[in-house]
């Protein structure tokens, strides 16, 4: 790696109508170099980035791609420059082959007249990518038969494909598995050594710790300071980012013996058929899940919500077992889910807050046969007062708004009801340190009125932190449950792969 920079942003200020969203912010990456660039959601990032890819153009500062100072003034501008982007939100067409989303826009074209796509050339050219990426599909299939974590890496190749000089990967391993994300982790590095430049930008700070050859922090828009590699630690970047520890973040339970809110009892999925599931969740009490990817959580989560149906199995409520054939069985017994993926179904991100907040209980702002927008509106602003939600307003759309204020709204529709039980799959995924500190508020004050909590989480020190106990799933069935004073890291994983806690 050489000290040479290849790309500076000095004094960058962005203004929009009534907010500073980046005020004299500097950014230096050299060549060959992995910068992480760090901060809660809003504090600039995503503005910095797209005055990089000329979305947006800055009011004040100046950009330099090597030492020539340069205007970026539309995506075709930083294309032509080196610049490439993955961003966390796949922008692909899942009706393409997969040959035809990494060629998007660029495909090769027989000569003539007629300027055919050269389909065949095209195909060829897309398999280095993949193979580099070690993606083992057929570009010639379909991107809407891959799994999101196949179509994240397809994303990631066409990028790959545009010869990036700098590549900004925005939440890259946010919907990839562990294997997945250590393959990408090393391409990273690959990258860096063939003399790229990466911008890496993620809430996962254990990667960042992995692959960053250093870290800048903004905060509130403005730099908020910066790690060489021997300083990058989880502490220092948390530091950084909001100057406090994490841990401060995890509120303990009262502890003590409940009794049981939700019962579970000889469930079996189509997932795993053959495993049966049994477990109780007391009132008042978070109950964390984990387990390997693959292992049955959310499909357990679904099944008693209705998304899936159960094989066999029964579910009590309270004592009373209740016949959920579907999620508007479950929503009227009081059992709601928040599921993995907020943006597909989770939210309508093309409706506004105020839609997303009543959305499941329409019923309570009827007024004559007629949905009164007024209570609507009541009752979403007493949401977001609440819950904290960071939005223009209750008519703005989903779309427009950061990640964890995305995921405050999914939790906000359900809290707008009355839970008995609340499924929480993957809470903070793609969620900055000071949202997640919120979210996990919201939890535990949820658990402190008596609503059984159930957390699904793939973050060990979450799982770890929120949870008052720990139920390990491996291949479809509970491994074995731990109690607070049980918890340690070596315990779940122990369960995860089949072994006993101790092993």
């Amino acid at each position: 790696m050489t000290s040479s920079p290849i790309l500076q942003l000095k004094g960058i200020c962005k203004r929009f109508p009534g907010v500073i969203a980046l005020s004299d912010v500097s950014l230096e990456v050299n060549r060959g170099e992995v910068v992480a660039l760090i901060g809660e959601n809003g504090a600039g990032k995503s503005t910095l980035m797209k005055i990089l890819g000329g979305i947006h153009q800055p009011d004040e500062g100046e950009i330099f791609i090597g030492e020539r100072p340069v205007s970026i003034r539309n995506v075709s501008d930083a294309v032509t420059m080196g610049i490439g982007f993955v961003h966390q939100e796949l922008n692909n067409l899942d009706n393409l082959e997969v040959a035809g989303n990494i060629f998007l826009g660029r495909e090769p074209l027989w000569f003539g007249p007629l300027k055919l796509i050269d389909r065949r050339a095209m195909i060829s050219g897309s398999r280095p990518h993949l193979k580099r990426l070690g993606l083992d599909v057929d570009p010639r299939v379909l991107l809407k038969t891959l799994s999101l974590a196949q179509q994240q890496l397809v994303e990631i190749a066409k990028a790959l494909s545009q010869n990036a000089r700098i590549l900004v990967l925005d939440e890259p391993t946010s919907s990839l598995t562990a294997g997945e994300t250590a393959r990408l982790l090393a391409t990273v590095k690959d990258l860096r050594d063939q003399g790229v430049s990466v911008i890496y930008i993620s809430h996962r700070l254990g990667e960042i710790s992995q692959v960053a050859d250093r870290v800048v922090a903004l905060r509130d828009g403005r730099n908020a300071g910066e790690l060489p590699r021997e300083q990058i630690t989880h502490e220092n970047m948390v530091r950084l980012m909001i100057g406090r520890d994490l841990r401060s973040f995890y509120v303990p339970g009262a502890g003590g013996k409940r009794a049981a809110r939700l019962q579970v009892k000889n469930a079996r999925t189509a997932a795993w058929p053959g495993r049966a599931v049994s477990f109780e969740a007391a009132g008042g009490e978070i109950l964390g899940f984990a387990g390997l990817v693959g292992a049955g959580r959310s499909e357990l989560a679904e099944s008693i919500f209705g998304v899936r149906k159960l094989i066999e199995g029964d579910i009590l409520l309270d004592g009373s077992a209740r016949v959920l054939r579907n999620c508007r069985d479950a929503i009227a017994a009081g059992i709601y889910l928040v599921p993995e993926d907020r943006r597909r179904t989770g939210l309508v991100t093309e409706m506004t807050v105020r839609e997303n907040v009543t959305l499941p209980g329409l019923w309570n702002y009827t007024r004559a046969a007629l949905i009164s927008r007024r209570a609507e509106t009541i009752e979403t602003r007493r949401q977001i007062d609440s819950m904290n939600i960071r939005t223009p307003g209750v008519e703005t759309r989903v779309m427009n708004l950061s990640g964890g204020n995305q995921q405050k709204v999914v939790l906000a529709k359900w809290l707008a009801l009355t839970p008995s039980v609340l499924i929480v799959d993957e809470p903070t995924r793609g969620v900055d340190v000071g949202a997640k500190a919120e979210i996990y508020r919201l939890l535990r004050a949820l658990a402190d009125k008596g609503v059984a909590v159930i957390v699904i989480s793939s973050d060990m020190e979450e799982v770890l932190g929120i949870s008052d106990r720990i139920a390990v799933m491996h291949e479809g069935a509970i491994a074995g449950v731990l109690d607070r004073a049980e918890f340690s890291e070596q315990r779940v994983m122990n369960l995860a792969f089949g072994k006993t806690a101790a092993a």
